[in-house]
């Protein structure tokens, strides 16, 4: 398995692309693109892997992802079941930094675009979006050629000054990224991403990165200055903690549910982690 370039050259004559997306379900592969990706989720559930970072989504959820950042839209199991007749439906835009040209972007009245630009390197989400930019980014479905260009400056002109957000992706990440060159990591990222709720062993990752375990656990401790099993576990208690703000599981389900298979080490885990226990972070999130 491997990390995989979307192509989303068009061989129309517009600068961006709109879509509706009314689909079963988001694409379930990891992936990246020269593109920033700004998403909308209109109906959909699941968790969405940015570089290192975890976050669950759900409807009303706005994302922005920058260029070449990997990724992947996980919707949950519910939407993968036999006769289902449930249907993601979003609104994705995709645009490259330089969709009005580099200089357009470096004048002083574009300053504050081209810094959310490079903040997205690190993938955004939006929270407490007013209804009134979600409209825009319906509208813009029905616009086009220039009225199309101006309302996806007025949006991204208003995500730009907007304070309330988070950053997804770490620092570590991204220089990790690039330092290997896609390679060997985006290969152990998309394995794990995609299976870390079940028993996942050194060898078998060492074995994905065609190295033997020793090497591997070296050469992960170099990138990520941590072992391979506290990342593996800090993945885990991420996706736990996703988990319980949904309110959806009690702290005994969530535990197996993020691939731990007993409750004592996920206690463990959790506290040595979050310095809280689950039932206390439960609690402090509910009084936040």
């Amino acid at each position: 398995m491997k990390l995989h370039l979307l192509d989303r050259s068009t061989i129309n004559s517009s600068s961006f692309s709109v879509k509706m997306h009314h689909e079963p379900h988001f694409i379930k592969t990891w992936h990246y693109h020269p593109e920033l990706e700004l998403i909308f989720v209109i109906k959909s559930l699941g968790t969405l892997f940015v570089g290192d970072g975890i976050e669950k989504f759900e409807d009303g959820d706005l994302v922005l992802i920058g260029e070449n950042l990997p990724h992947m839209w996980l919707n949950d199991e519910i939407f993968f079941e036999k006769n289902t007749l449930l249907k993601t439906k979003a609104i994705a835009i995709h645009f490259k930094n330089d969709f009005l040209g580099v200089p357009f972007f470096e004048t002083p009245e574009m300053f504050h675009l081209l810094k959310l630009f490079k903040k997205s390197c690190y993938g955004i989400k939006f929270k407490n979006v007013n209804t009134k930019l979600t409209k825009r980014i319906k509208k813009i479905l029905l616009l086009e050629g220039f009225e199309k260009i101006l309302a996806l400056l007025k949006i991204l002109h208003e995500l730009a000054k907007h304070k309330d957000y988070k950053l997804l992706s770490s620092a570590g990440f991204l220089n990790t990224f690039q330092q290997t060159e896609n390679k060997k990591l985006d290969k152990i990222y998309e394995y794990l991403f995609k299976n870390f709720a079940q028993p996942i062993s050194l060898n078998a990752v060492a074995d994905i990165a065609n190295m033997n375990a020793s090497a591997f656990s070296r050469f992960f401790k170099k990138m990520h200055n941590k072992t391979f099993s506290k990342y593996l576990n800090e993945l885990r208690i991420g996706y736990a903690c996703k988990l319980l703000i949904t309110n959806k599981y009690n702290v005994s389900r969530v535990c197996y549910e993020s691939g731990f298979n007993n409750i004592s080490n996920f206690n463990r885990q959790f506290k040595s982690i979050m310095d809280l226990t689950p039932s206390q972070y439960l609690e402090k999130f509910k009084n936040f």
